[in-house]
């Protein structure tokens, strides 16, 4: 079974930056593209980052852009996301997805 398994959250304070980790198994990881998203409280999911296999990265939100980036570790089967300068609004749970499937989230809570 595809399993996708983000880690890393927690309570921040503004300004802020916290590395979340995503442990992906059940499929070959390093053939397939991986993104990020996430769900603020009441809101819809909304579409982050994305990185392909070479691990280039695309940019779908401008509301993290030059403060999230996402990475990978093929080697590992991990993906990664590095959040800076955190904000409120940045509240949310955060999920990993390789298009297919969606795992279980990691909560994220800046507090102002």
């Amino acid at each position: 079974d595809v399993q996708l398994q983000a880690s890393g959250g927690g309570l921040v304070q503004f300004g802020g930056s916290l590395r979340l980790s995503c442990a992906a198994s059940g499929f070959t990881f390093s053939s397939n593209y991986m993104e990020w998203l996430r769900q603020a409280p009441g809101k819809g999911l909304e579409r982050l980052l994305g990185i392909n296999t070479r691990g280039g990265s695309i940019d779908y939100a401008d509301s993290v852009k030059g403060r999230f980036t996402i990475s990978r570790d093929n080697a590992e089967n991990t993906l990664y996301l590095q959040t800076n300068n955190l904000k409120p609004e940045d509240t949310a749970v955060y999920y990993c997805s390789n298009l297919k499937v969606r795992g279980q989230g990691t909560l994220v809570t800046v507090s102002s």
